[in-house]
């Protein structure tokens, strides 16, 4: 028999063939024949009419490459196709499987192929003949099938209600979890659906077992009746039935059951009338509808607040707001009783009269068996009495008597807590010790009633340097001190925080003061001691401080000195820097540098500008030790303006040599820089004085200005952009990239950061992540240059392994003077 036709009897071969047409014309499926040979091959020998219509593949196309099937298989289902294919044809098994094709049109189909292999050995070709049948319909019917089944499913296991249904024989038909939760019904007669088990359980477990059964049996009689009762369980559990009949075409199909755990319910009801014989207490009690409209009061609210029930009912409990409480207090109360259905707290409430008053007050919420609130109950109670004593007391034993400042003993708490807090924020703190210099002069020459006024007049001072928070407190005698939370993290940073606050209290205490009949001056000696979390105690704080206060008697009074001698160092050699820096500006110590910029070929195709400081005494100062203070003063706002503007004259003097003309120069922005009103004009003016191509400008960003006003980001990148300006964001990976905003920002290049490019030797992951960078840039037609090139091999893998467009780094050159750029450009051939 020839294996690559069909087989063949008396008639020919073209007879057969056309009754194998005639057969594959009557039925809506495809037949086909094919061989698998032994070397595992295979090929379509025959395939029916209806090719087209299945496949939208030719007949001719399939019988010259088998092939085109097999690539039209869903890619999830090819490899069991062909493995139930291998293990049908070795044991000579009829085939079938269902599986999902894509038309070459994109349709998405699902086949049933069913087809039996004629039983040869492993050696000879065996011959398949199968039918194939587009059943895309049915799974879609089936997939329905299964949504509503979900949906139903979904709907009964939402509700709170145990749901049972039953058929017209009171077979168990649906369930939900909440039935089993409810009746504790064990997980086999769940399982089982055996009702006759399950009503036996659920008898066993109530109070009158009898009765129910008895109006259970009775809706058998009359299959169209619905039915309620309340049934009580034997430990107290209380619930509410309902039965209704379920209707199909107009006739009783069959039964729901729902069952409702009313026990807390009724607990409230019990408690409502225990409360209201409890209503008429010593406190004012208030009660509202869910609203906050008044329904009640008792004698007691009305002897506390003047308000008879007459006036109240109806109106909302805000008749008694005091107004010194604000909307954000009322907001907090609100949201407290809303999350754990309860707010107690004092407040300050207004009586009929107008008198206000100082009131302890209990809110709670009622709500019904579904969760919703129902009513609030307020209970009241005047606390004028005990408040008085109570804020007495304590101002006798945490404030100054003669001050009305903190005393030590409150300063220490505050002391403690601002050590606390400082571990949850990581923010750094600072304890000022500040003493008066020479009082003890004063006191003897004037008296102590001179230096007492002397005293009040320093703490009212102390009070107007501070920030809200901080806590300004009298030590003792003539020593102050002042505790400033929630400084910088950075401890430099939080130092010159502390210390612009030291000023502010030694300019202010410097001034004159008037003591009676007298002007008088007077100086104080000021020590700091910056501090967070526990690692010190706050004795020792205190002692450190001290002793920096006693270094700045030491240093001639009227002045400030850090506990740290490095720190003072550091905070001198800051602020000299920062000094010079303003400096650098008017004395044009500031030059660019430039990085060359190369393709796969190291061809110079631009190049990134960068700003060096050329100190006079220094030397070289790197950006690190610069930029960061430029940033943190508003310096980089001139200096970033400086560097723009020295690249675009730069720009317009290449313009005119052809070898450089072509070559792009980026120029790093600050986000200060960037959230300028007037940046786009500051670019567009620079542009037009000195006179530089747009097209060869690229801005650089970083990914986090993106955390900043995105879309006003977007709207300056947009009209520069249209001015010819091109972007890239550096750092790409570091930061906070949202492929959102990618997708969204007028960018034309990703830079990859250095500390990617720097591990490709070594690591896979830094591989792929460069891999995946360069991949998602050209998928959004942007451009993608690697920072930090150092070495041949990396240069391979960015250019040859994953098509990088531009490389910058050491490999082929260091940042360089304008000089030396140009020359190095030049020699390149």
């Amino acid at each position: 028999m020839n294996i690559c036709q069909p087989p063949q009897s008396t008639s020919s071969s073209s007879e057969i063939e056309q009754h194998y047409r005639r057969l594959s014309a009557t039925i809506p499926a495809m037949l086909y024949d094919y061989v698998l040979y032994p070397d595992g091959t295979n090929k379509f020998v025959y395939v029916g009419p209806k090719c087209s219509e299945l496949l939208e593949l030719s007949e001719n196309e399939l019988l010259a490459d088998s092939g085109f099937f097999w690539r039209l298989v869903h890619a999830d289902d090819l490899q069991r196709l062909k493995d139930d294919d291998v293990v049908a044809n070795r044991y000579g098994k009829f085939f079938s499987a269902e599986v999902r094709i894509v038309t070459p049109s994109g349709k998405l189909k699902w086949i049933q192929l069913s087809s039996q292999p004629n039983p040869v050995s492993l050696e000879e070709p065996a011959i398949w003949s199968g039918i194939m049948l587009d059943i895309t319909e049915r799974k879609q019917a089936e997939l329905e099938l299964s949504k509503s089944l979900s949906l139903l499913n979904a709907t009964i296991e939402s509700t709170n209600d145990a749901i049972l249904v039953v058929d017209m024989n009171n077979n168990w038909v649906l369930h939900n979890n909440k039935f089993a939760e409810l009746w504790q019904i064990p997980d086999d007669i769940i399982t089982s659906k055996n009702d006759t088990a399950a009503l036996t359980f659920v008898l066993d477990q109530l109070k009158d077992a009898g009765a129910f059964l008895h109006k259970v049996m009775a809706l058998y009689s009359t299959p169209d009746a619905s039915s309620f009762d309340t049934i009580e369980f034997n430990d107290g559990k209380i619930i509410e039935r309902h039965s209704k009949p379920q209707y199909i075409d107009n006739v009783v199909a069959g039964r729901v059951w729902s069952f409702h755990d009313v026990t807390a319910r009724k607990s409230a009801e019990i408690e409502m009338q225990i409360a209201a014989t409890a209503f008429e207490s010593h406190e004012g009690l208030m009660v509202t509808d869910a609203t906050g409209s008044i329904l009640r009061v008792n004698q007691a609210f009305s002897r506390i607040t003047g308000y008879s029930i007459a006036e109240v009912k109806g109106k909302k409990p805000n008749i008694l707001r005091s107004g010194r409480h604000n909307d954000t207090f009322y907001q907090r109360m609100w949201k407290c009783i809303e999350t754990t259905n309860t707010w107690s707290g004092e407040v300050w409430n207004k009586r009929k009269s107008g008198e206000i008053y100082p009131e302890h007050l209990i809110i709670s919420a009622i709500k019904d068996d579904r969760g919703k609130t129902i009513n609030y109950v307020a209970a009241l109670s005047d606390i004028t009495l005990s408040r008085d004593a109570t804020d007495e007391i304590k101002h006798l034993a945490f404030y100054d008597a003669l001050t009305r400042l903190p005393n030590r003993k409150l300063m220490l708490d505050r002391l403690h807590q601002a050590m606390s807090s400082s571990l949850r924020n990581n923010n750094e703190n600072a304890l000022l010790i500040i003493d008066l210099d020479n009082f003890k002069a004063l006191n003897d020459v004037h008296g102590h009633d001179v230096g007492d006024l002397l005293l009040q007049q320093v703490a009212q001072r102390l009070e107007s340097c501070v920030r809200e928070g901080d806590t300004v407190a009298r030590m003792g005698g003539d020593e102050f001190a002042v505790i400033l939370e929630d400084l910088s993290g950075d401890v430099l940073s939080a130092a010159e925080q502390a210390e612009a606050i030291g000023n502010k209290i030694l300019h202010s205490l410097n001034q004159p003061y008037q003591l009676s009949t007298h002007e008088h001056h007077n100086t104080p000696s000021i020590g700091i001691m910056l501090f967070k979390g526990h690692l010190l105690s706050s004795d020792e704080v205190i002692k450190q401080a001290d002793i920096a206060m006693y270094q700045a008697k030491k240093a001639g009074r009227n002045s400030i000195r850090f506990f740290d001698p490095q720190m003072q160092r550091s905070i001198n050699a800051r602020a000299s820097l920062e000094g010079d820096l303003r400096n650098a500006l008017l004395n044009k110590q500031f030059i660019l540098y430039y990085q060359p910029q190369v393709d796969c070929d190291r061809k110079v195709v631009g190049a990134e500008a960068l700003i060096r400081w050329i100190h006079p005494d220094r030397g070289m100062v790197s950006p690190s030790e610069f930029i960061p203070i430029s940033e943190e003063t508003g310096l980089i706002l001139p200096i970033g303006h400086w560097v723009l503007e020295t690249a675009c004259i730069q720009l317009a003097i290449w313009a005119s040599e052809p070898l450089m003309a072509q070559l792009t120069v980026a120029v790093n922005v600050s986000a200060q820089q960037f959230q300028q009103n007037d940046f786009v004009s500051q670019v567009q003016d620079v542009l037009q004085r000195t006179g530089a191509n747009p097209q060869r400008l690229k801005l650089e960003l970083t990914e986090s200005m993106l955390l900043q006003d995105i879309e006003g980001i977007i709207v300056k990148m947009t009209t520069l952009k249209s001015a010819g300006v091109s972007f890239s964001l550096d750092d790409f990976g570091t930061g906070y990239s949202s492929l959102s905003y990618l997708s969204r920002l007028p960018l034309d290049l990703l830079k990859i950061d250095q500390s990617f490019v720097a591990n490709l030797e070594s690591s896979d992951n830094a591989v792929a992540i460069c891999a995946a960078t360069i991949s998602l840039a050209h998928s959004l037609k942007l451009k993608v240059v690697a920072e930090g090139v150092e070495s041949e091999t990396q240069s391979y893998i960015l250019c040859m392994g994953h098509h990088c467009d531009y490389m910058q780094g050491y490999l082929f050159d260091r940042p360089l003077p304008v000089a030396l750029f140009e020359t190095s450009v030049r020699r390149i051939p």
